[in-house]
Protein backbone atom coordinates (compact mmCIF):
# COMPACT_ATOMS: atom_id res chain seq x y z
CA UNK A 1 0.00 0.00 0.00
CA UNK A 2 1.29 3.27 -0.56
CA UNK A 3 -0.32 6.75 -0.24
CA UNK A 4 0.50 9.68 -1.56
CA UNK A 5 -0.01 13.36 -0.81
CA UNK A 6 1.02 15.81 -3.30
CA UNK A 7 2.39 19.93 -2.33
CA UNK A 8 3.47 22.82 -3.60
CA UNK A 9 0.26 24.31 -5.86
CA UNK A 10 -0.95 28.12 -6.12
CA UNK A 11 -1.40 31.12 -7.91
CA UNK A 12 1.52 31.83 -10.17
CA UNK A 13 1.62 34.55 -13.22
CA UNK A 14 2.36 33.32 -16.46
CA UNK A 15 5.80 32.95 -17.33
CA UNK A 16 6.66 32.16 -13.15
CA UNK A 17 7.58 29.04 -11.59
CA UNK A 18 6.10 26.18 -9.29
CA UNK A 19 7.57 23.21 -7.56
CA UNK A 20 5.17 20.49 -7.06
CA UNK A 21 6.19 17.58 -4.28
CA UNK A 22 4.53 14.42 -3.20
CA UNK A 23 5.15 12.45 -0.29
CA UNK A 24 4.98 8.89 -0.52
CA UNK A 25 4.64 6.30 2.36
CA UNK A 26 5.47 3.29 2.44
CA UNK A 27 8.45 0.63 2.44
CA UNK A 28 8.13 -0.40 -1.07
CA UNK A 29 8.03 3.08 -2.64
CA UNK A 30 11.67 2.67 -4.71
CA UNK A 31 9.84 -0.22 -6.47
CA UNK A 32 7.19 1.82 -8.48
CA UNK A 33 7.42 4.10 -11.26
CA UNK A 34 5.87 7.75 -10.39
CA UNK A 35 3.97 9.86 -12.39
CA UNK A 36 2.57 13.23 -12.85
CA UNK A 37 -0.88 13.70 -13.70
CA UNK A 38 -3.22 16.77 -14.41
CA UNK A 39 -6.68 17.33 -15.07
CA UNK A 40 -8.42 20.53 -16.89
CA UNK A 41 -11.99 21.60 -16.33
CA UNK A 42 -13.82 19.32 -18.96
CA UNK A 43 -10.87 18.04 -19.82
CA UNK A 44 -9.62 14.30 -19.41
CA UNK A 45 -6.62 13.55 -16.88
CA UNK A 46 -3.62 13.51 -19.22
CA UNK A 47 -0.11 11.94 -18.28
CA UNK A 48 2.34 15.10 -18.00
CA UNK A 49 5.66 13.43 -16.48
CA UNK A 50 6.72 9.92 -15.91
CA UNK A 51 9.78 8.56 -13.79
CA UNK A 52 11.24 4.87 -13.25
CA UNK A 53 11.89 3.19 -10.34
CA UNK A 54 15.32 4.57 -10.26
CA UNK A 55 15.09 7.52 -12.26
CA UNK A 56 17.06 6.06 -14.94
CA UNK A 57 13.93 6.81 -17.45
CA UNK A 58 11.57 9.67 -18.09
CA UNK A 59 8.80 10.99 -19.93
CA UNK A 60 6.96 14.02 -20.69
CA UNK A 61 4.29 14.85 -22.63
CA UNK A 62 4.93 16.99 -25.56
CA UNK A 63 2.97 20.67 -24.18
CA UNK A 64 5.44 20.28 -21.73
CA UNK A 65 8.98 19.14 -22.74
CA UNK A 66 11.39 21.29 -22.01
CA UNK A 67 9.30 23.47 -18.98
CA UNK A 68 8.80 20.27 -16.69
CA UNK A 69 10.94 18.32 -14.88
CA UNK A 70 10.18 15.33 -12.61
CA UNK A 71 12.97 13.99 -10.30
CA UNK A 72 12.26 11.57 -7.54
CA UNK A 73 14.53 10.82 -4.24
CA UNK A 74 14.21 7.22 -2.82
CA UNK A 75 15.83 7.98 0.38
CA UNK A 76 13.29 10.54 1.38
CA UNK A 77 10.13 8.78 -0.50
CA UNK A 78 9.49 11.80 -2.90
CA UNK A 79 8.78 12.44 -6.03
CA UNK A 80 9.02 16.15 -7.64
CA UNK A 81 7.94 18.08 -10.49
CA UNK A 82 9.68 21.24 -11.68
CA UNK A 83 7.44 23.73 -13.40
CA UNK A 84 8.73 26.48 -15.51
CA UNK A 85 7.50 28.94 -18.05
CA UNK A 86 4.49 28.39 -17.05
CA UNK A 87 1.65 28.90 -18.99
CA UNK A 88 -2.40 29.97 -18.28
CA UNK A 89 -3.23 26.50 -20.78
CA UNK A 90 -0.99 24.29 -17.48
CA UNK A 91 -3.77 25.90 -15.06
CA UNK A 92 -5.20 22.11 -13.47
CA UNK A 93 -4.87 20.01 -10.88
CA UNK A 94 -1.87 17.81 -10.79
CA UNK A 95 -2.23 14.25 -9.29
CA UNK A 96 1.10 12.53 -7.99
CA UNK A 97 0.52 8.72 -8.85
CA UNK A 98 2.36 5.36 -8.39
CA UNK A 99 2.39 2.30 -10.35
CA UNK A 100 4.36 -1.45 -10.91
CA UNK A 101 3.14 -1.56 -14.84
CA UNK A 102 1.99 1.82 -16.10
CA UNK A 103 0.99 2.64 -19.76
CA UNK A 104 0.27 5.57 -21.75
CA UNK A 105 -3.30 4.77 -22.07
CA UNK A 106 -5.66 6.39 -19.60
CA UNK A 107 -8.02 6.37 -17.99
CA UNK A 108 -5.57 5.24 -15.19
CA UNK A 109 -2.56 4.88 -17.17
CA UNK A 110 -1.41 1.58 -15.11
CA UNK A 111 -1.17 3.23 -12.11
CA UNK A 112 -2.00 1.42 -8.44
CA UNK A 113 -2.15 4.55 -6.36
CA UNK A 114 -3.27 8.14 -6.48
CA UNK A 115 -2.58 11.50 -4.65
CA UNK A 116 -5.74 13.86 -4.01
CA UNK A 117 -4.44 16.36 -6.06
CA UNK A 118 -3.11 19.85 -5.96
CA UNK A 119 -4.24 23.01 -7.76
CA UNK A 120 -2.13 24.65 -9.76
CA UNK A 121 -3.52 28.31 -11.61
CA UNK A 122 -1.54 29.99 -14.09
CA UNK A 123 -2.81 33.68 -14.64
CA UNK A 124 -2.20 35.74 -17.88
Amino acid sequence: QVQLVESGGGLVQAGGSLRLSCAASGRTFSRYTMGWFRQAPGKERELVARISWNGGSTYYADSVKGRFTISRDNAKNAVYLQLNSLRPEDTAVYYCAAGLLPRNLGPDYGMDYWGKGNLVTVSS
